[in-house]
């Protein structure tokens, strides 16, 4: 096989061919002591640099139009100190819900309860002592019992109000109590076996099943307004991207529009129900939606800022009003 002569290839001008990045795009050096704005347009404009300014627009112009901003988390993002961030949106009128696993509750009252959380799983399973903290399954378990049967309130709200009535030492430090004290929604989806109250003799499955059920229902309605809204999947792998598409699949088969949506998926890395159930499949043909990855300790932070950042500059104020 003679080798190909290439003698007759016809170049073009690198002139006349189009290119996909210009000099306008690229990053611009930091220069010390400018604002957090400077920093944010001194970005790199190519692929996620693009899609985050764009995310973050999207998203604070949605709180300022008073169209619904929901956050489903995991219980990572408390465990790595980011809910004053959440507690922060939530008194600034820009979140309208948030959805947790059944171990961000756990978290979340830990921190309220004593002011630290997250045990070192590894010597205490050997030690036959993980799991086992009294105190954490009591105070959930009773919440959920005094919340049995109270019509139209779910898990987190009982958990939530519990932890107000109670004057518990670091109740400020709770999204559950922040959430209840203003009234606004956060939704709890328990997986039965996968958290560690659930080994307590004080647990009532049926009880935890019936508000969970009553969250996910509460769940749905936010869903429904979620027309030119956005939703925030924060280090949950499994269970709230599979909570969310059923949730958007009840809002299809009911006829309500969702258009205009917006759904953003961030994670130490991409798996796959995030990006299909939450970036790809409810917003096809409708929407737009972005993937980040990073350190949820970082990126966060970096997009809550940059939101309240834009919001700022733009003199846009969170509409608390319903949609």
């Amino acid at each position: 096989m003679e080798p190909l002569c290439l003698k007759k290839i016809r170049p073009v001008s690198l002139r006349d061919r189009p290119g996909k990045v210009n000099v306008e795009d690229m990053g611009k050096p930091w220069r010390p002591g400018g604002s957090f704005c400077e920093f944010l347009q001194s970005l790199p404009k190519p692929l996620a640099g693009w899609d985050f300014r764009e995310a973050v627009e999207r998203t604070a112009g949605a709180a300022a139009a008073g169209r619904t901003v929901l956050l489903g988390m995991g219980a990572h993002p408390i465990k790595v100190g980011l809910s004053p961030m959440v507690i922060d949106w939530l008194r600034a009128g820009i979140l309208k819900g948030v959805a947790l696993n059944g171990a961000g509750v756990i978290h979340d009252v830990e921190m309220a309860l004593v002011g630290r959380t997250s045990e070192d799983v590894g010597p205490e399973l050997h030690a036959g002592r993980f799991g086992m903290a009294r105190e954490t399954a009591d105070f959930i378990h009773e919440a959920v019992r005094r919340g049995a049967g109270r019509e139209s309130v779910g898990l987190g709200r009982a958990v939530g109000e519990a932890l107000i009535e109670a004057e518990v030492p670091y109740v400020e430090h709770s999204i559950l109590a922040t959430a209840a004290e203003l009234q606004i929604p956060v939704t709890v989806h328990v997986a039965i076996g996968t958290d560690i109250i659930h080994m307590h003799p004080s647990m009532d499955g049926a009880a935890t099943g019936a508000l969970s059920h009553t969250d996910f229902r509460i769940f749905c309605a936010l869903v429904t307004r979620l027309a030119g809204g956005v939703y925030i999947n924060l280090g949950s792998a499994v269970i709230l991207p599979e909570v969310f598409l059923k949730a958007v699949a009840v809002a299809f088969n009911l006829g309500h529009d969702l258009r205009g949506l917006t759904t953003v998926a961030m994670d130490f890395l991409r798996p796959y129900r995030p990006e299909v159930n939450v970036v790809e499949r409810p917003t096809a043909g409708i929407g737009r939606g972005f993937s980040f990855v990073g350190h949820h300790e970082i990126l966060f932070p970096l997009f809550c800022a940059a939101v309240r950042e834009r919001m700022h500059e733009g003199g846009m104020h969170a509409d608390t009003h319903s949609h």
